[in-house]
């Protein structure tokens, strides 16, 4: 990711004993490290040739990392650029979260005499950044309807040009599905889609309703290829919008629609299949209850459920995301285990019938949204600002890093609402063809 070098304020000393940053950082960072950093003193830390530079422009991006220790402050820094990355994002995450978990506290605080107590100072929160968890709860419950349409306006109301370039022609903001290790991130997509309408078993003159559709891709999927009528929500005005001139452009407002609404509130039962790709992460541990015995009363029986969400590695994980996410990416956003899911699924109308994994399929198509954003960056900067850009490829770098550590998982549960009699309507022994 390149970006500019314009000025952001006066060079200075760094440390009280006079030692360079280059020299504080060299003895972390080691000689083979494919990172370099500059330092605003001047100083150098790491191989020339490396082909990442992290530049750390100025005293206030050290007290942005120390006054907020860990990935909120190297967050702020990074996103009012008082600290600046040439190279790949992704590449300097992967080195310097290595080092940063290399760091004993003897290290630490070796560190922090080094650069000064100064540096602890509270510097200006960027307006990107939302408040707190306390603040938020003071404006109104968590996930209310109206705090859950503000989180979401925040998220995904930045601007349709913006998505277009990240995520490409598809405009499907979750994760792909690669059928090959060629395979395109449109054809992973669209593999993606394919795999949920068979696991749903969508046939012709079914009806599916479709909650948190973003931009229409899985309404639009399974109402062109698999003859269904289906409905797709949003709490984004700007998704619902465009989702709906799409399916009008590609002639199938007869049989599709995107509205913008709150699952909630969708009026309409008797759907024969629901599938919900990625919202479950908006919704919160203590609600799933709630949200699979609403979905389970829209369905018909012997209906079909496909979740498809972010999951933690284990039930005993904690359910909040982090800190940067939090602030600035999904304000309120919960992740559970897939075993909570399941449970919450069994226990409110569900019998669970298939979960799978696709947690290196999310690391690849992160790989390529990054790749997009990177290749666009003048628009893209241009159409969400500067801030906000750097927001999503820090979010997305850092997110392809957890998929592939192992920090996070993707996991799609298919359950079915079983009839009185017993009866599931699933096949023997089921091939999704895809």
């Amino acid at each position: 990711m390149h970006m500019s070098k314009a000025s952001l304020g006066a060079r200075g000393s760094t440390a009280r004993s006079g030692t360079d940053l280059g020299t504080l950082f060299g003895r972390f960072l080691g000689s083979e490290a494919p990172v370099a950093i500059v330092g605003y003193d001047g100083s150098f830390a790491g191989a020339e040739d490396a082909p990442v530079r992290m530049e750390v422009r100025t005293p206030t991006a050290l007290s942005y990392i120390l006054s907020a220790p860990g990935e909120l402050g190297l967050a702020r820094a990074y996103v009012t650029g008082h600290l600046d990355v040439t190279g790949d994002l992704y590449q300097l995450l992967r080195t310097m979260t290595s080092v940063v978990d290399g760091l004993s506290v003897a290290d630490r605080l070796w560190l922090l005499r080094q650069v000064g107590l100064g540096h602890l100072r509270r510097v200006p929160v960027p307006p990107e950044e939302a408040p707190g968890r306390v603040l938020r709860g003071i404006r109104g419950l968590r996930h209310s309807k109206h705090r859950d349409s503000a989180a979401i306006s925040q998220h995904y109301d930045v601007s349709n040009r913006f998505y277009e370039l990240v995520l490409g022609p598809s405009m499907a903001y979750t994760c792909a599905c690669y059928p090959a290790e060629d395979s395109s991130l449109e054809e992973a997509q669209f593999h993606k889609f394919d795999l949920v309408c068979r696991k749903l078993g969508l046939k012709p003159g079914m009806r599916l309703l479709d909650v948190g559709c973003g931009w229409g891709g899985m309404v639009a999927h399974a109402a062109e290829h698999y003859g269904v009528r289906a409905l797709g929500v949003t709490l984004s005005r700007e998704q619902a919008q465009w989702g709906q001139k799409e399916i009008v452009a590609r002639g199938l407002a007869d049989r599709a629609e995107v509205r913008h609404l709150d699952y909630r509130d969708v009026p309409e039962t008797g759907f024969d299949a629901v599938s919900s790709i990625g919202l479950t992460e908006h919704i919160g541990a203590r609600n799933l209850p709630a949200y699979f015995r609403f979905l389970g009363s829209r369905l018909n029986e012997r209906g079909r459920l496909l979740n498809h969400c972010i999951t933690r590695p284990t039930n005993s994980d904690p359910n909040h995301t982090g800190p940067f996410i939090d602030r600035y990416v999904f304000p309120d956003g919960e992740l559970e285990g897939v075993g909570t899911i399941i449970s919450a699924m069994q226990d409110n109308g569900f019998e669970v019938r298939h979960s799978e994994n696709l947690r290196e399929h999310y690391a690849r198509t992160l790989a390529a949204w990054c790749a997009n954003l990177d290749l666009s960056w003048t628009e893209a900067a241009q159409e969400a600002g500067v801030r906000r850009a750097r927001v999503w490829a820090l979010y997305m770098a850092a997110s392809r890093l957890a998929f592939e550590r192992h920090k996070l998982e993707l996991q799609q549960v298919l359950g079915v609402k079983v009839a009185d009699d017993g009866q599931a309507a699933i096949p023997l022994r089921p091939d999704w063809g895809v």
